[in-house]
Parts: structure tokens; sequence; C-alpha cells
């Protein structure tokens, strides 16, 4: 339970700056959600049985979180390992990598939770929310966070420098954004094109949380939890042995 500590020392960092960074991970979505929301929607009209904004938000909720977990794993933690030596200091206490890679994973996660929930509000407050099992949709935010801060800390032990991030943004999370179900229905996708968006642990996510927002919930939403979690355990595998390997040669 060490990593607890590395946990609650990024905790206390960050809550002196807690507003701009909430703003700063939810000012893009919420202006793409009511600008494409209701301009598009206009246009649109229904979508799967629900307005088009209603489909957006579930959609916007997935990614928001994805993107809070990625830009804290990648920017935030890489500035913490090379930048500033924190990650040394730390490795001066009684402490291991694996503690620092484990708090880092669960503090990306925190924020992603943060993130995805603040979304959930705004959606709920729209009445864009079937509240209460909406709130059933927050162990899903923290699952999506844990996969992606996972894989950002993987990419991270990887990286050279802060341009190396453009890649796994660009050519990783973009195209994800894009077939992933946030925009528009998978299943109107080609086939092929299909079966490689049902890979993506975001297409996971949005599959659960579009559901439990409208209302539903049944056991269908298991396997796609299933995928969600081995995506994170295999992935905070990998960032651990890729760290050791980095720092530890």
């Amino acid at each position: 339970m060490r990593f607890i500590a590395v946990w609650r020392r990024n905790w206390l960092v960050w809550k002196k700056l807690a507003l701009p960074s909430i703003l700063g991970n939810l000012a893009d979505p919420l202006i793409m959600l009511f600008g494409l929301g209701y301009g598009l929607g206009a246009v649109l009209g229904k979508m799967n049985g629900s307005s088009y904004f209603a489909f957006l938000a579930a959609g916007f909720a997935a990614s928001a979180t994805m993107y809070a977990a990625t830009f804290e794993s990648l920017f935030s933690a890489f500035s913490r390992m090379h930048v500033q030596k924190t990650w040394d200091a730390i490795l001066n206490a009684p402490m291991t990598l694996d503690d620092v890679v484990a708090g880092e994973w669960a503090w990306a996660a925190s924020k992603a939770l943060a993130a995805g929930a603040c979304m959930l509000l705004v959606v709920a407050l729209f009445g864009y929310a079937s509240v209460p099992l909406a709130l059933a949709t927050l162990p899903v935010i923290l699952l999506i966070g844990l996969a992606f801060a996972a894989l950002g800390l993987a990419i991270n032990a990887l990286a050279t420098g802060y341009d190396f991030f453009s890649y796994y943004l660009t050519l990783a999370l973009t195209p994800m954004m894009m077939l992933s179900g946030v925009f528009f229905p998978v299943d109107r996708l080609p086939a092929a094109v299909r079966v490689v968006a049902e890979l993506l642990p975001l297409y996971h996510g949005v599959a659960m949380v579009r559901p439990l927002l409208a209302g539903e919930a049944s056991a269908a939403l298991l396997p796609h939890a299933a995928v969600l979690a081995a995506y994170a355990m295999l992935a905070f595998y990998a960032a651990v042995v890729l760290t050791r390997r980095r720092l530890m040669r």
C-alpha cells in the first residue's frame, strides 16, 4: 500500500491548481459537446432512438476520461520522472519503483474519474442522464481511467521527450475516438473496420456508458467491463516492466 503515499503527494500538489486543471480537462469536450450536440443534432435529429446530444454526451463522457488519464500519465508523469526528478527523490525513501508507478497509475485514474464525473454532472443537469442509474457509470469511468492511465504510463516509459507523445495522441487516440462510437454508431462502419473498432478500449467504455446514462443495465455490459479490466492490468504490467528497463539499466 506504499503507492498511496505517491498518490497523496500528487494530490497535495494538484489541489493548489485544481480549478484551472479541471477547466482545462473539461473546456474542449464541453465546447464540442454543445456545439455538435445542438448544432449538428438539429440536422441529424434522432440517433439510435435518442437525441443526438444525448448520444454524443455518453461518448464525450468516456473520451474526456480517456484524455484526462492520458495527459496525466504522459506529460505530467514524464515531468515528474525526468524534468523535476521527483521520482528520483521518492526512490531515496523506502519505496520501490513499482510503488511509484502504481501511485502514478492510481493518481492518473483519479484525475480521470474527476473529469468524467464532472462531464456526467453537466449531462445530468441538462436532463440527459437517467438518475440514479447513471451513478453506476462512475465505476465504469474509473475503469476507463485505469485502462488509459496504464497505457499512458507504458508509452511514457518509451518516450524520449514531450514530442514523442504526439505520435501516440495523433496515431492512436485520435483514430480511436473516431472509430469507437463517440460520434456515430459503430454498427454503421464497414465490417472490417468494425472488427478493428471493437478491439479498442474506448469502444468498450462507450458501449457501457451510453446504456447506463439512458437508464439501461444488463449482463451484456459485463464482457465490456472484462475487456477494459484486461487492458488495465496488462498495460500496467507492461508499464512496470518498461519503466524498470528504462530506469534501472
